[in-house]
């Protein structure tokens, strides 16, 4: 699993990713939105944390500079 975000693209994720979980965890959305918040915010902010997305591993995409 070699990284395959630059290090703007992490920090973006990890907010986008805290703002979605908020907005779940505070009940500002609910039913399927709150679902999908709560998905979408784990997803963002783990692969912000760790650096690398799978999604563009599969399509070969990367906005890391080698």
């Amino acid at each position: 699993m070699r990284p395959n975000e630059a290090t703007w693209d992490r920090v973006l994720r990890v907010i986008l990713g805290i703002v979605l979980l908020a907005l779940k965890f505070t009940g500002a959305v609910t039913g399927t939105v709150g679902l999908l918040a709560l998905i979408f915010g784990l997803i963002f902010l783990i692969t912000g944390l760790i650096g690398f997305c799978p999604l563009y591993s599969i399509f070969g995409f990367s906005t890391k500079k080698e």
